[in-house]
């Protein structure tokens, strides 16, 4: 159970100082005398042991990772009322499972925020409302690449690369064919706020500062390889719209 809220951490973007206290106060109301726990941007390590019995380890190893900090919360408060005896371990454990299981956001609700997303940072990046409406667009045909990468099962950086030449082309043909005065910069920056790796790369920092070294190097060369991804789809669009003549 342990072990299990700390996947759903790890998964959704916690800390991993904050993943190895979680599960450390879940594993000390065994009663046991050794509790070891180490977690990394790629699993988690925990181990009980005690005079009284052999050793127990379980590694748990994490392959996809997001932000859902609603999901962080909601492991940390029934990690809160299990160690206050609230709750028991089969209660908590099913709680758990439905939080893992759970699917907070469909994709209409995605497609929505991609949209909004893309069309309110235009205004931030100077962008009139044809902009406001071309980013919109341009942040549907985002959600729909990155939809399809995934089910394609496209590792993230194809995922990013792939999300990230969709929308540029779409901005390039929007400008050339319908908005002939459109800040193509506007537009393209705007569509691809919603792939900036901004907590990933805070939670580099902080698990860095913290001492989690490898934790916090893997963090940051995740926030790197999304970074090359969404620069790479977005010149190679360039290159081809303007080879295909589209005039850049």
């Amino acid at each position: 159970m342990a072990v299990l809220a700390g996947e759903i951490m790890l998964v959704s973007g916690a800390e991993v100082y904050r993943i190895e206290d979680t599960v450390s106060r879940i594993l000390k109301q065994s009663g046991l005398e050794g509790i070891e726990v180490f977690a990394l941007a790629t699993g988690i390590f925990a181990t009980l042991s005690d005079p009284s019995i052999s050793a127990i380890t379980v590694v748990k190893r994490v392959n996809k990772r997001s932000t859902n900090l609603n999901r962080v919360y909601r492991v940390n408060n029934i990690s809160r009322r299990f160690c206050a005896g609230e709750m028991t371990v089969e209660e908590a454990q099913e709680e758990l499972k439905e939080i893992r299981t759970n699917i907070e956001y469909g994709f209409l609700h995605k497609c929505i925020g991609y949209i909004m997303t893309s069309a309110f940072f235009a205004v931030l990046f100077g962008g009139n409302w044809l902009d406001c409406v071309a980013a919109g667009v341009v942040g549907l045909v985002l959600a729909l690449a990155v939809t399809g990468a995934s089910r394609l099962r496209f590792n993230d950086f194809c995922q990013n690369a792939a999300g990230s030449f969709a929308l540029a082309v779409t901005a390039l043909l929007i400008q050339r064919l319908v908005f002939f005065s459109m800040n193509i910069d506007a537009v393209i920056i705007s569509a691809i706020m919603p792939m900036v790796p901004g907590v990933t790369f805070t939670a580099a920092i902080r698990d860095t500062l913290n001492g989690d070294y490898s934790s916090g190097v893997a963090r940051i060369a995740e926030a790197i390889v999304v970074a090359l991804g969404v620069a790479s789809g977005v010149g190679a669009a360039m290159v081809v719209f303007g080879m295909m003549g589209g005039g850049l």
